[in-house]
């Protein structure tokens, strides 16, 4: 890239000479330890991205996604490891995903459910984490469910044991560990979409957003995704050949 790219690109990203990233800390299978001494794929990345610009990098951590997205428009960060969701594209804007990770529902014992077509009906309750990517994504797709909202993942998990409700929405890592809180129960095979794992700027940061897009393809060709996948022993994530549009099995999406 032109130095005088990365020199537009530092000015509007970094201009104190400190990269700001922030952080999803409910995505354990990204960061693995919290802000500000964070470890993980998402982490690292953001360490990679302020070598290459020359600058220093500090960490923002936030409970969800949806609270990251949020700070956008109050200037608390310059790039975000977040989901990539058209509900959060007013502020941001998003870099081709670097990894995907698949999304299911996880159904009681003795559930009639067998597919994930069958989970948006009448009558069937699905607890979510509110404002996850995969909450946004049910909130255009479901049309009969009912949507059930927790304020975090583990919370999800406990209404949907406590209160009797037919599906639990997750992404499948997470699934598989509540699976085995709740014998018998069952995850349904395939997926209802794949959270596409980004790197968001702001929507005033054009050349920054421009050397964002450039970095994640770069780091995806030469394999670097990959190696930090391995190095951190994550299992759950997909590598991405970048950006992939919103997919789902379920009906009328």
């Amino acid at each position: 890239m032109p130095d005088a790219t990365i020199d537009d690109a530092r000015a509007e990203l970094a201009p104190t000479g400190v990269l700001r990233v922030a952080l999803n800390h409910a995505n354990f299978l990204l960061v693995s330890r919290c802000a500000p001494d964070a470890m993980g794929v998402a982490p690292d990345l953001g360490r990679e991205l302020a070598r290459r610009l020359g600058v220093a990098v500090s960490f923002v951590g936030y409970e969800n996604a949806g609270l990251a997205a949020d700070a956008a428009a109050r200037n608390e960060w310059d790039v975000a490891f977040i989901g990539a969701d058209p509900a959060r594209e007013r502020d941001v804007a998003f870099s081709p995903a670097y990894v995907e990770i698949d999304a299911s529902f996880l159904v009681p014992p003795d559930s009639p459910i067998t597919s994930i077509a069958e989970v948006d009906a009448a009558g069937v309750r699905i607890a979510v984490a509110e404002r996850s990517a995969y909450d946004l994504f049910l909130r255009r797709a479901m049309q009969r469910a009912t949507l059930a909202y927790a304020d975090t993942i583990p919370a999800s998990q406990a209404i949907f044991a406590r209160d009797g409700l037919e599906a639990l929405a997750g992404l499948k890592p997470r699934l598989l560990q509540d699976q085995r809180s709740m014998p018998g129960s069952r995850i349904l095979d395939g997926r209802f979409m794949a959270v596409q794992q980004a790197i968001g700027t702001r929507r005033s940061a054009t050349a920054g957003s421009a050397f964002v897009e450039s970095f994640v393809r770069d780091i995806l060709a030469t394999g670097l995704v990959a190696t930090l996948v391995t190095t951190h022993e994550v299992v759950g994530l997909t590598v991405t050949n970048g950006w992939s549009p919103e997919e789902s099995l379920l009906p009328n999406v």
